[in-house]
């Protein structure tokens, strides 16, 4: 059975957000209500396969939000349509070079929002089933770690790790599913050290879990045996 498309639909008007996921829910998509940017980012924006958003909002504009998912490698392919009042050419002109993939403008006929959406959904799934993630990007949903930079960010926020907890977590998180015994993960790091104790892998652990935020859990403990990445 095919996935229906998960859709976000961004927008201070109560009633119109509403009735805009009524109808897009209606169409067959898995549809998400947020009425303003705040309440957006709450949401694992990674999982949806595109975004309908208002301009003008709250304290966060609707480019504000486009602005912080361009620049989170876990969002920033994820397509945006602007849905808005403002209908100058420099407003359009503005929303399309922040990386919107369309910009709707008010008042709109539900056919011509229905349309545009099915052509962007068409053109991003067509983009990602012949392109590939950079070599250098690990990731896991929000949580992207970077073998060339040396990066980690949670949810678009870069955490600092030392330089044997960043590798630690690349170990884990390059391979979900798999456990990792101490002894392991001491010969593969600390190839330089002549001795060092196991306890330190269950304090660098830790840490790693703390800093990671909601992603923590996902390192679990197999006692006896050690430690794993899993979904």
């Amino acid at each position: 059975m095919k996935q229906a498309k998960r859709i976000l639909v961004v927008d201070d008007e109560e009633t119109l957000c509403d009735a805009l996921a009524f109808n897009l829910e209606a169409e067959g998509y898995e549809v998400d209500t947020s009425y303003s940017a705040e309440e957006a980012l709450s949401h694992n924006l990674s999982d949806y396969d595109l975004v309908l958003l208002d301009i003008m909002m709250g304290e966060i504009s609707g480019t504000q939000l486009a602005r912080i998912m361009k620049k989170n490698p876990s969002t920033a392919s994820v397509p945006i349509i602007f849905c808005t009042a403002k209908d100058g050419e420099e407003d359009m002109i503005s929303g399309l070079d922040l990386g919107a993939d369309d910009y709707i403008m008010k008042p709109y006929s539900l056919k011509a929002v229905l349309a545009r959406i099915r052509t962007v959904l068409r053109r991003t799934s067509a983009s990602a089933a012949t392109s590939q993630p950079p070599a250098d990007i690990v990731a896991y949903k929000g949580l992207v770690l970077s073998k060339r930079n040396y990066t980690c960010h949670v949810d678009g926020q870069e955490v600092r790790l030392p330089k044997k907890e960043f590798e630690i977590l690349l170990r884990l998180v390059s391979n979900i599913g798999q456990v990792f015994s101490r002894a392991e993960l001491l010969t593969e790091i600390w190839t330089d050290e002549v001795v060092v104790l196991d306890r330190v892998i269950d304090v660098n652990i830790t840490r790693i879990r703390q800093k990671i935020g909601q992603y923590g859990k996902n390192i679990v403990t197999r006692s006896g045996y050690g430690y794993g990445f899993i979904e």
